[in-house]
């Protein structure tokens, strides 16, 4: 018998859910969150764009990691619970288990279908290790209270996922992780994305080849099926552009023509050139993210980045 479990904690009200969306369209400048790009075709899209020439996020995180192992691996300690914050697939988790040896392994994901495949291939792999797999939307609270043995736990969040947190909610859902560290020993693992030239930032975000378009514009289709509405993905162009005062990647989709759509039995009338922003991406100076790690409670930090200087990894206590 495989040794891992699934709790769903996922609690959603469809109504709310589905009003907040058609709000988002409504509103002047429109919006749709980044959660709607997670649709089938919209991960395995994603799954391109990390392994395109121009996203350096993935490969230079995985090199960091592949580079320090021995050191983050014994800053982070080993025997301890793995909590891995967007597991999505577990790839990344997975290749830590060797150097960390959880006695626990939590993955823990607002999708329940990725979560449960990849553990029902790693519990045979790994079965001295209690493997759970909890489905929650943590990006609105991260309540795992219940969950947590009262023992040591590192958090693993990699991927720059806190770059679509904006700054202060960053400091809230560090604020959560921290909470959830008060046993001595507990830590954070996290991969944060660093400021860098605008048009290094810029191509990592509109390819050459439009993989990352076909990726923005898919979450129209997406809409569509939920909503019943009738958005054109093609009717409109991908943007992905470098806020520097802002210090973010802004993705948009622009109107290229005046348009009707029929959104929940109301027009929603766009004009040439209107946008509707649908993801920032924050990225940090090592400085910058470091403060943050301190205001949220944590005080011994280490810093691992790549030569070129365009990537964070943090273990933070």
């Amino acid at each position: 018998m495989s040794n891992y479990r699934i709790i769903d904690r996922l609690v959603l009200d469809s109504v709310a859910e589905r009003n907040a969306l058609i709000a988002g369209l409504f509103a002047r400048p429109a919006s749709i969150s980044p959660k709607y790009f997670y649709d089938e075709l919209g991960c395995a899209l994603f799954c391109a764009i990390c392994e395109l020439p121009e996203y350096y996020p993935t490969r230079t995180e995985v090199a960091i990691f592949r580079d320090y192992r021995q050191e983050i691996a014994h800053a982070a300690g080993a025997g301890k619970q793995l909590v891995d914050l967007g597991a999505g697939d577990c790839c990344k988790a997975a290749s830590w288990l060797p150097y960390f040896q959880p006695w626990r392994y939590l993955a823990v994901d607002i999708a329940r279908a990725p979560i449960n495949k990849a553990l029902s291939g790693l519990a045979p792999e790994f079965p001295e290790i209690e493997m759970l797999g909890i489905v929650t939307d943590f990006a609105r609270a991260l309540n795992l209270h219940a969950d947590l043995q009262d023992l040591p736990a590192t958090f693993f969040y990699p991927g720059s996922s806190i770059g679509n947190f904006s700054p202060e909610e960053a400091l809230a859902f560090l604020v959560q992780i921290r909470g959830h560290c008060g046993t001595p020993g507990s830590g954070l693992l996290i991969g944060v994305d660093a400021k860098k030239d605008k048009r290094r930032l810029e191509a990592a975000y509109d390819d050459a080849v439009g993989v990352t378009a076909a990726f923005n514009r898919n979450v129209l289709a997406h809409v569509n099926r939920l909503l019943g509405s009738d958005f054109r993905p093609e009717a409109f162009a991908h943007r992905g552009l470098y806020n520097e005062a802002a210090g973010r990647i802004e993705m948009h989709l622009e109107a290229l023509s005046n348009q009707e759509v029929s959104i929940a039995g109301r027009i929603r009338r766009f004009r040439v050139g209107e946008r509707i922003h649908t993801e920032n991406s924050y990225k940090y100076g090592p400085i910058e993210f470091e403060a943050l790690l301190r205001r949220a409670g944590f005080d011994d930090i280490r810093l691992w980045q790549d030569a070129k200087q365009q990537f964070c990894v943090f273990y933070a206590e």
